[in-house]
């Protein structure tokens, strides 16, 4: 029988969803990742995929330790590096504009800010759902090359749309020399959309729009697999529960 392939353990790690590569290589400098029952301490150590990798409790513990915020972004704030004029949405997070009915136990620290990233784009000129997270797991889970959790946007446009294509945005246009996968496009009223995407290229609401005849003039998103924008007032967060899943 030919010899299966050695792979990195983190790069096992991730595609498990244990965690996030760098954290992986984390865990295992601190002797947090167990093979088999026994430590590997040694980045790059490769193993066979069949072998069994579990972590041990004090990566559990800091993995219980991380938080996730969902932010309603406002329009004119960008979603992950700042561009000058621009701030970043992570400078909208603070004691002060926590949403007054967050039900989550948790308490407000400047240790939340350590390692948070934002989970997906969000456009400058978008607003809605952000999630910002510390925990690998979640952002690969949103972000990974084969992350198909649904997000959906409410898109007011101008112009005509034919039903042709209509027809075209859910399914049969092209980004980047790519097809796209199929969507869920429906009115949502007169001058508005409702768009279901299980992908994420960059301005594609807008570049699908362009493609059909239509302009956006305004494009809002309203939910994450199973996380609900909600009563989320404009320019506050609130954490994930315990009890949400995407």
């Amino acid at each position: 029988m030919p010899e299966v392939e050695k792979v990195r353990v983190s790069k096992l790690m991730a595609a498990q969803g244990l965690c996030s590569r760098r954290e992986a290589d984390s865990y295992i400098e601190r002797g947090w990742v167990l093979v088999d029952g026994q430590p590997v301490t040694e980045l790059g150590t490769r193993i066979n995929p069949s072998q069994k990798i579990t972590l041990a409790r004090p990566a559990e513990a800091a993995q219980r330790a991380t938080v996730t915020i969902l932010l309603n972004k406002p329009v004119g704030y960008v979603s992950g590096q700042p561009e000058p004029p621009y701030k970043p949405a992570v400078t909208l997070v603070g004691a002060k504009t926590r949403f007054a009915g967050d039900r989550a136990p948790l308490r407000f620290s400047p240790a939340h800010f350590k390692g948070l990233a934002p989970a997906g784009r969000l456009d400058i000129d978008s607003q809605g759902l952000l999630v910002l997270t510390q925990d690998g797991r979640i952002a690969r889970q949103l972000i990974g090359e084969d992350s198909g959790i649904a997000k959906e946007y409410l898109v007011r446009v101008e112009g005509r749309l034919s039903k042709e294509g209509l027809a075209q945005l859910n399914f049969g246009l092209s980004l980047d020399g790519k097809p796209l996968k199929r969507a869920e496009v429906t009115w949502q009223n007169r001058d508005q959309l409702r768009f279901i995407l299980r992908e994420g290229k960059k301005r594609q609401i807008r570049r699908m729009c362009d493609l059909v005849g239509i302009k956006v003039t305004g494009l809002k998103r309203v939910r994450i697999g199973g996380v609900a924008l909600g009563e989320l007032p404009e320019g506050q967060w609130r954490y994930l529960r315990a009890d949400e899943r995407f």
